[in-house]
């Protein structure tokens, strides 16, 4: 082999390893953020892995609401209609938070099939749901109940507002 070809081929084995290096680092970054959704079903049924950061969403079950009276601990529940798991979340909930809207929560799932979230997203207007949320509550038929029940309070607010 001539000095000139085995140069050459240092050099395309510098790039491979240098990419293949790149390539890694890249894919491990986005393992660390992925956030994949689980339906409130899919976490009751335990298909949900345990410590590890998910997103979760669906309807906030009317009259689940907990709050703690000493701090800003807050319980509710999530449901898609088929099944609800319980939220756990510290801190102040978004302002467009209340019962039977659609919210996203991102956290971990313990032991006890609870999912302790550092981040609620509430839709920010009537007509908003997550795309998640929305296909969930499609598959469980129960869209058809949040559509009435939205377009039952948009009619109330119509009236009192004349």
């Amino acid at each position: 082999m001539n000095p000139v070809r085995k140069k050459r081929l240092y050099i395309v084995l510098a790039i491979l390893c240098g990419v293949s290096i790149a390539v890694a680092l890249a894919l491990t970054a986005l393992q660390e953020n992925i956030n994949l959704f689980y339906t409130p079903t899919q976490i009751a049924d335990g298909e949900a892995p345990l410590d590890t950061r998910i997103r979760a969403g669906g309807l906030v079950e009317e009259g689940s609401v907990k709050r703690s009276p000493d701090s800003l601990e807050v319980d509710f529940v999530v449901t898609d209609g088929a099944k609800g798991i319980t939220i756990r979340y510290q801190g102040i909930l978004p302002d467009l938070f209340r019962e039977g809207q659609g919210i996203v929560a991102l956290g971990k799932v313990n032991e006890q099939g609870v999912l302790v979230a550092d981040e609620v997203l509430a839709k920010h207007d009537e007509n908003y749901m997550p795309p998640e949320v929305m296909q969930a509550l499609e598959k469980s038929g129960m869209k058809q109940q949040h559509d009435a029940a939205t377009a039952g309070k948009q009619a109330y607010q119509q009236e009192s507002a004349q």
